[in-house]
Protein backbone atom coordinates (compact mmCIF):
# COMPACT_ATOMS: atom_id res chain seq x y z
CA UNK A 1 0.00 0.00 0.00
CA UNK A 2 1.96 3.13 -1.12
CA UNK A 3 0.35 6.57 -0.50
CA UNK A 4 1.49 9.74 -2.30
CA UNK A 5 1.53 13.16 -1.23
CA UNK A 6 0.39 14.80 -4.27
CA UNK A 7 -2.28 16.89 -3.09
CA UNK A 8 -2.51 18.04 0.46
CA UNK A 9 -5.66 16.68 2.16
CA UNK A 10 -5.97 13.44 -0.32
CA UNK A 11 -5.08 10.09 -0.42
CA UNK A 12 -4.66 7.68 -2.93
CA UNK A 13 -6.08 3.97 -2.86
CA UNK A 14 -5.00 1.22 -4.61
CA UNK A 15 -6.71 1.46 -7.86
CA UNK A 16 -5.58 5.20 -7.43
CA UNK A 17 -8.79 7.51 -6.94
CA UNK A 18 -8.43 9.88 -4.42
CA UNK A 19 -10.96 9.93 -1.24
CA UNK A 20 -11.25 12.99 0.97
CA UNK A 21 -9.82 12.98 4.70
CA UNK A 22 -12.44 12.67 7.05
CA UNK A 23 -13.48 16.42 7.92
CA UNK A 24 -12.00 17.59 11.87
CA UNK A 25 -14.80 20.46 12.50
CA UNK A 26 -18.03 19.91 14.34
CA UNK A 27 -21.19 21.22 12.66
CA UNK A 28 -22.73 23.30 15.88
CA UNK A 29 -26.07 23.91 13.64
CA UNK A 30 -28.48 20.70 15.25
CA UNK A 31 -27.22 21.58 18.49
CA UNK A 32 -27.98 25.53 17.97
CA UNK A 33 -31.36 24.21 16.62
CA UNK A 34 -31.69 21.95 20.00
CA UNK A 35 -30.83 24.46 22.25
CA UNK A 36 -32.88 27.22 20.73
CA UNK A 37 -36.14 24.93 21.27
CA UNK A 38 -35.12 23.85 24.58
CA UNK A 39 -34.57 27.61 25.20
CA UNK A 40 -38.48 28.45 24.23
CA UNK A 41 -40.03 25.15 26.01
CA UNK A 42 -38.58 26.44 29.23
CA UNK A 43 -39.67 29.85 28.56
CA UNK A 44 -43.01 28.71 28.04
CA UNK A 45 -42.99 26.27 30.41
CA UNK A 46 -41.56 28.57 33.69
CA UNK A 47 -44.34 30.80 34.26
CA UNK A 48 -46.36 27.09 34.92
CA UNK A 49 -44.01 26.27 37.49
CA UNK A 50 -44.93 28.88 40.52
CA UNK A 51 -47.27 26.62 42.25
CA UNK A 52 -48.83 27.58 45.87
CA UNK A 53 -52.13 26.84 47.80
CA UNK A 54 -55.15 27.28 46.45
CA UNK A 55 -56.31 29.97 47.98
CA UNK A 56 -60.01 32.07 46.56
CA UNK A 57 -58.71 35.81 48.21
CA UNK A 58 -61.67 38.01 49.41
CA UNK A 59 -61.76 41.55 46.83
CA UNK A 60 -60.56 44.90 48.00
CA UNK A 61 -59.68 48.14 47.31
CA UNK A 62 -55.91 48.82 48.91
CA UNK A 63 -53.20 49.09 46.41
CA UNK A 64 -50.45 46.50 45.86
CA UNK A 65 -47.64 46.72 48.20
CA UNK A 66 -43.83 47.39 46.15
CA UNK A 67 -41.67 45.12 47.89
CA UNK A 68 -38.04 44.17 47.53
CA UNK A 69 -37.70 41.02 49.48
CA UNK A 70 -39.84 37.93 49.40
CA UNK A 71 -42.04 37.55 52.18
CA UNK A 72 -42.68 34.65 54.20
CA UNK A 73 -46.24 33.43 53.42
CA UNK A 74 -48.87 32.16 55.90
CA UNK A 75 -51.99 30.07 54.03
CA UNK A 76 -55.42 28.96 55.87
CA UNK A 77 -57.34 27.10 53.42
CA UNK A 78 -61.21 26.87 53.29
CA UNK A 79 -61.01 23.38 55.00
CA UNK A 80 -58.89 25.50 58.12
CA UNK A 81 -55.45 23.80 56.90
CA UNK A 82 -52.58 26.14 57.99
CA UNK A 83 -49.41 26.22 55.16
CA UNK A 84 -46.40 28.10 55.77
CA UNK A 85 -44.83 29.14 51.99
CA UNK A 86 -46.21 25.62 50.42
CA UNK A 87 -46.01 23.12 53.69
CA UNK A 88 -48.61 22.05 55.51
CA UNK A 89 -48.44 22.38 59.66
CA UNK A 90 -50.41 22.84 62.54
CA UNK A 91 -51.26 25.58 64.11
CA UNK A 92 -49.34 25.62 67.60
CA UNK A 93 -46.31 25.03 65.31
CA UNK A 94 -46.52 27.80 63.65
CA UNK A 95 -44.42 30.10 65.70
CA UNK A 96 -41.56 27.81 65.61
CA UNK A 97 -41.29 27.35 61.84
CA UNK A 98 -41.48 30.90 61.93
CA UNK A 99 -38.36 31.42 64.08
CA UNK A 100 -36.53 28.59 61.76
CA UNK A 101 -37.05 30.22 58.85
CA UNK A 102 -36.62 34.14 59.42
CA UNK A 103 -33.70 35.82 58.15
CA UNK A 104 -34.08 38.89 59.67
CA UNK A 105 -34.98 37.81 62.95
CA UNK A 106 -38.66 39.49 64.32
CA UNK A 107 -38.30 42.18 61.29
CA UNK A 108 -39.07 39.71 58.88
CA UNK A 109 -42.38 40.48 56.64
CA UNK A 110 -45.13 37.91 57.34
CA UNK A 111 -47.93 37.64 55.21
CA UNK A 112 -51.01 35.89 56.02
CA UNK A 113 -53.75 34.80 52.92
CA UNK A 114 -57.24 33.57 54.38
CA UNK A 115 -59.70 32.04 52.33
CA UNK A 116 -62.65 34.13 51.98
CA UNK A 117 -64.58 30.74 53.35
CA UNK A 118 -61.63 29.97 55.75
CA UNK A 119 -62.84 30.36 59.58
CA UNK A 120 -62.50 33.37 60.53
CA UNK A 121 -61.28 32.11 64.17
CA UNK A 122 -58.39 30.35 62.76
CA UNK A 123 -56.71 33.30 60.68
CA UNK A 124 -56.73 34.89 63.84
CA UNK A 125 -55.99 32.62 65.84
CA UNK A 126 -52.60 32.44 63.25
CA UNK A 127 -51.78 35.93 63.51
CA UNK A 128 -52.43 35.95 67.41
CA UNK A 129 -49.55 33.61 67.62
CA UNK A 130 -47.61 35.43 65.51
CA UNK A 131 -48.13 38.66 67.00
CA UNK A 132 -47.77 37.39 70.70
CA UNK A 133 -44.08 35.33 69.24
CA UNK A 134 -42.98 39.18 68.80
CA UNK A 135 -43.19 39.59 64.70
CA UNK A 136 -44.61 42.98 64.05
CA UNK A 137 -44.60 42.93 60.35
CA UNK A 138 -47.61 41.04 59.72
CA UNK A 139 -49.87 41.87 57.01
CA UNK A 140 -53.43 40.32 55.17
CA UNK A 141 -53.43 39.82 51.80
CA UNK A 142 -56.70 40.02 49.95
CA UNK A 143 -56.67 40.02 45.75
CA UNK A 144 -58.18 43.80 44.55
CA UNK A 145 -61.87 44.23 43.55
CA UNK A 146 -61.97 44.44 40.03
CA UNK A 147 -65.61 46.54 40.62
CA UNK A 148 -63.55 49.33 42.57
Amino acid sequence: MGMSTGRAGARHTRRGRSRRAPMSEINVTPMVDVMLVLLIIFMVAAPMLTVGVPIELPKTQAKALNAETQPITISVNSKGEVYINETEIAVNEVVDKLKQIAKTGYQERIFVKGDKSADYGTVMQVMGRISAAGFKNIGLVTDQDPNA
